[in-house]
């Protein structure tokens, strides 16, 4: 089979198309002929630290939607032909306060979805929303999961109050975004890009403001009850400032430097609630999934790019050109 596949030099350059080997088949397992794939940062991540030129070749990914190619004997929930999504969350069945032990992200150690078929267990496979396209559905996994995670059952974001996602554009963000908004909450954006705040306002968004405001006098009248924090340094003083006396700041990633130093002191006068979120379980990816499909949303798809051209797509992503999310048609 085809595959963007990693190996012999560092980076960006160590990335080229290859044939390998065809997954083989176990008995509990479904064989997905991969339609499309999804991009999310971590991809990036994963071929820009694997430092070793001598690496073994790894196929990265962790986004996958396509059609069942075949299934092993043992395999009860799914036949061949049947549309599918796969979930990018290895060993982390049941919702809890955080992964177990041995919880693993499709894509590293292992190889991933980039590729013309993916082989997983049927218990990390779901059925592909009905409403969706291929394209839609390739792009929904990770960041759709990390993004109802965060938002619902760490954030229990509920409809009566005001969420606040600083550096709106990414595909967990336009996620979440779409679904404060789909149960009636109130979202406020930033982003240093003017496009970015104006397509976020398209989308929903009740108020954009710039990232690099001050944002106690842009936001003096709002009443912010969550923060959705991903970037990192450069924002999260500015996250707690803003959120209400008791409220809470949710983070997931860290897109500039993960150290961070607060007044612990004004944190503990003000009652604040610090949470992590990371990715989310199966139970929580099928019920992000029933949610999609009752609110009827769809992803913010920016570009789908041919398998071809995955180097320009990675260097999009590196860029950080998207509005919503990238994917690959493989």
């Amino acid at each position: 089979m085809k595959a963007i596949v990693h190996e012999g030099k560092t980076g960006l350059e160590g990335l080229h198309l290859k044939d390998m080997d065809s997954p083989s088949l176990k008995s509990r397992e479904v064989k997905i002929k991969v339609h499309t794939a999804g991009m999310n940062r971590r991809d990036l991540a994963v071929v820009t630290k694997r430092h070793k030129a001598s690496d073994p070749a790894l196929i990265p990914g962790s986004d996958a939607a396509g059609v069942v190619e075949a299934v092993g004997s043992e395999v009860t929930k799914f036949r061949v032909g049947d549309k599918v999504v796969a979930n990018p969350g290895l060993g982390w069945q049941q919702k809890s306060d955080a992964p177990p032990e041995g919880f693993e992200i499709v894509g590293l150690p292992d190889h991933g979805t980039f590729a013309e078929y993916y082989t997983c267990t049927e218990d990390h496979v779901e059925t592909m929303p009905e409403h969706l396209t291929f394209e839609e559905a390739g792009v929904l996994p990770l960041a759709a999961l990390t993004a109802y995670r965060a938002l619902m059952t760490r954030g229990n974001l509920q409809p009566d109050q005001t969420v606040l996602l600083p550096g709106i554009g990414s595909g967990v963000l336009t996620y979440a975004l779409k679904f404060a908004k789909a149960i009636g909450a109130r979202v406020i954006v930033t982003s240093r890009s003017k496009e970015k705040q104006e397509e976020a306002l398209q989308l929903g968004a009740d108020l954009a403001i710039s990232t690099e405001s001050d944002w106690t006098d842009e936001l003096a009248e709002e009443k912010v009850d969550i923060v959705v924090e991903s970037i990192g340094r450069a924002t999260f003083n500015k996250s707690l400032g803003i959120v209400r006396k008791g409220g809470t700041v949710v983070t997931f990633g860290s897109t500039t430097e993960d150290e961070v130093s607060i007044n612990i002191r004004k944190f503990f006068y003000g009652q604040y609630n610090l949470l992590g979120s990371t990715m989310g379980s199966a139970d929580e990816f099928r019920e992000m999934l029933t949610f999609v499909t009752e609110k009827q949303i769809h992803p913010q798809l920016d570009k789908v790019f041919p398998m071809e051209d995955y180097q320009q797509a990675f260097e999009y992503l590196r860029d950080t050109k998207n509005f919503g999310k990238i994917g690959l048609q493989l």
